[in-house]
């Protein structure tokens, strides 16, 4: 049964946001396949996410019904996809469901996902890059999720965990303070693609790259406002349908972007931000935070037309924009929560999550 009904009726209705329970030892969890079936295709780096997550954590890790199946089954199957989400939901053993991978077609899902259902039972929920799609739902819904990693991506990480993730997860689900600083990865970064499909490459570290820190491009003082963003790519599929907000929505946000392995050409990101002027996005926000790109390709040129953008074309000179940030499709990062409040001090050059993300 399809429940975009459901989705309408929220449409610009969105209410104060929830917080889903912290995380504890023990907790069961439940992995799931939203978009592409990776996990049903190499199930030992599946299997390496899952003994990770379970080892560092002490959680519980169960599937979510169709979570292991087929790439193709899955892709056939939308509807099942966002029904394992409502049962994941529902089941009240289950305290948090994490993506195992991204992919492109989360929104085929849309139509079957029940907006109600998540405001009535708010649980963490945390993936990147194509899960945007889940977590405007969740933002509609009005139930904080968690812009981070997935079990492929950071819990599968080839010979281990980073410790920059491991103290995110920590200091994000398991906590209900506020999460407090953020300070840049020092401890290098990668991008590095050892392919999946080859067992043996579990057992290869990633190469690290020097970590050179963040950019504050612009800005003086703080600001400071909720977060809300995602994959700029994702967002672009999602302009128009009933979980997209409007740009009176983005009034004093902290907004994030960031782009994804394609490795969108810079005249890509020069339209789409001369889209989110001219829709009025970019003079809503409070401030722009930016990630580091996939192999850190384009970086000065994304930078450029940022500025180009933002200062040149909008004359919004004294809007905060910060760079390079350890979020998104490098590795390891820290974990943004939708709806909760942030600052950027752009004096000190500090960003902070200011309140607590689970209660």
């Amino acid at each position: 049964m399809k429940h975009t009904k459901s989705v309408k009726a929220f449409q610009n209705k969105r209410k104060k946001m929830l917080k889903p329970q912290k995380l504890q030892k023990g907790d069961k969890v439940a992995t799931i396949s939203l978009s592409w079936g990776a996990a049903g295709e190499m199930p030992h780096r599946y299997k390496a996410g899952k003994k990770q997550l379970q080892e560092t954590f002490g959680l519980e890790v169960v599937e979510t019904t169709n979570a292991l199946k087929s790439a193709d089954w899955i892709y056939r199957n939308p509807q099942a996809r966002a029904n394992d989400l409502m049962e994941a939901l529902t089941d009240n053993s289950i305290k948090a469901i994490i993506t195992n991978v991204g992919g492109e077609d989360s929104l085929r899902t849309l139509p079957f996902v029940d907006i109600d259902l998540i405001r009535q039972n708010p649980k963490i929920f945390i993936g990147f890059s194509d899960s945007t799609i889940t977590h405007f739902c969740f933002y509609k819904a009005g139930v904080t999720s968690f812009y981070g990693p997935s079990i492929f991506i950071g819990f599968a990480e080839n010979t281990g965990m980073f410790p920059y993730q491991i103290a995110d997860i920590q200091r994000s689900l398991f906590s209900s303070k506020a999460v407090g600083k953020i300070s840049p990865n020092t401890n290098g970064w990668t991008s590095e693609r050892l392919e999946w499909a080859e067992p043996s490459n579990q057992l290869i570290a990633r190469k690290l790259e020097p970590s050179t820190g963040w950019r504050f491009l612009q800005g003086t003082g703080s600001a400071t406002g909720e977060l809300l963003g995602g994959c700029i790519e994702v967002l672009e599929f999602l302009r128009d349908t009933p979980v997209w907000v409007s740009p009176d929505e983005w009034k004093g946000k902290l907004m994030f972007i960031e782009t994804s392995e394609v490795k969108i050409q810079p005249r890509q990101l020069l339209w789409i931000l001369r889209n989110y002027a001219a829709a009025g996005i970019l003079h809503n926000i409070n401030a722009l935070l930016f990630s580091r790109p996939f192999d850190n390709v384009y970086w000065k040129e994304y930078d450029d037309i940022l500025l180009k953008v933002i200062r040149e074309e909008e004359g919004l000179h004294k809007l905060p924009i910060v760079t390079g940030m350890d979020f998104g499709h490098t590795c390891p990062v820290f974990t943004l929560p939708y709806g909760i409040k942030a600052k950027i001090d752009s004096d000190k050059q500090e960003f902070s999550i200011i309140e607590n993300a689970v209660s």
